[in-house]
C-alpha cells in the first residue's frame, strides 16, 4: 500500500462553539514527470516537515496495481502505477500548501484548475476512496501474453511440444483451454497458464 498519513484521520480544531471540528481536506491531483512519482511523494513529505504543513497536508497517495506476468513459463508479480505521472494529495488548499506542492521538483502542476483563478480544483472524495479501497485489496491482474483464438505451444505436461489454439481463458483459476490436434481431430485440453506460451 502506498498511502501515508501525516496527521491523524481526524484533524482536530476547536470551533467557535467549543466543539471539535473534523477537517479532512480535499483530494487534488498533481501532475508529475512520468517515473518521478515516488520522488515527488518524498519531496512533499520533506516539505511538510520543513514548512510545518502537517496540519494542512494529510495524505499522499500513488495508486498502484499488481500484475502477474507469465512469460517463458515463469510467473512474476510486478507492481505498476495505475496512473503514471499522477500523485493524489489530500490537503487543505491555501497559498502555502499550493506553493509548497507546486514548487516540488518534478511537479508540472495540478491536473485540474479553475480557468479564472488558476487555483486547483478538488477531485470527488468518493473516486479517491474507491482507488484507496482497490489499492488496499491488492487484487492482482493477469498479463498472460496470449488471447482467445491465438496459437500457443504446450511446454509442459503430457501434451508438451504440441501446438494448439486458445479456446477459453479462466483468469480466476489460472487455467486455459487449448484445442490441440490429436488423432486427426481437435481435442480440448485444460492447462495451467504456466504450461503454455504464445507461438
Amino acid at each position: 500500500m502506498v498511502i501515508e498519513s501525516f496527521v491523524s484521520e481526524e484533524s482536530d480544531s476547536t470551533g467557535s462553539d467549543g466543539e471539535v471540528e473534523v477537517s479532512a481536506g480535499s483530494w487534488f491531483i498533481v501532475q508529475t514527470y512520468s517515473g518521478h512519482e515516488a520522488n515527488v511523494k518524498q519531496h512533499i513529505q520533506q516539505a511538510i516537515q520543513t514548512l510545518d504543513l502537517g496540519d494542512r497536508i494529510f495524505d499522499v497517495f500513488i495508486p498502484t496495481v499488481e500484475e502477474i506476468q507469465i512469460k517463458a513459463g515463469q510467473r512474476k508479480t510486478v507492481t505498476h502505477k495505475k496512473f503514471p505521472g499522477y500523485v493524489f494529495i489530500r490537503m487543505l488548499l491555501d497559498d502555502d500548501t499550493w506553493r509548497a506542492v507546486k514548487n516540488v521538483p518534478s511537479v508540472s502542476g495540478f491536473a485540474a484548475s479553475n480557468s479564472e483563478t488558476g487555483r486547483p480544483l478538488p477531485m470527488p472524495d468518493e473516486e479517491v476512496e474507491q482507488l484507496i479501497k482497490e489499492d488496499e485489496l491488492g487484487q492482482a491482474t493477469f498479463n498472460i501474453g496470449f488471447a482467445v483464438g491465438e496459437s500457443v505451444l504446450v511446454i509442459d505436461g503430457p501434451f508438451s511440444d504440441m501446438l494448439g489454439e486458445v479456446d477459453s481463458i479462466d483468469i480466476d483459476r489460472g487455467r486455459v483451454r487449448v484445442m490441440v490436434s490429436m488423432f486427426g481431430r481437435e481435442t480440448p485440453v485444460d492447462l495451467d497458464f504456466l504450461q503454455v506460451e504464445k507461438q
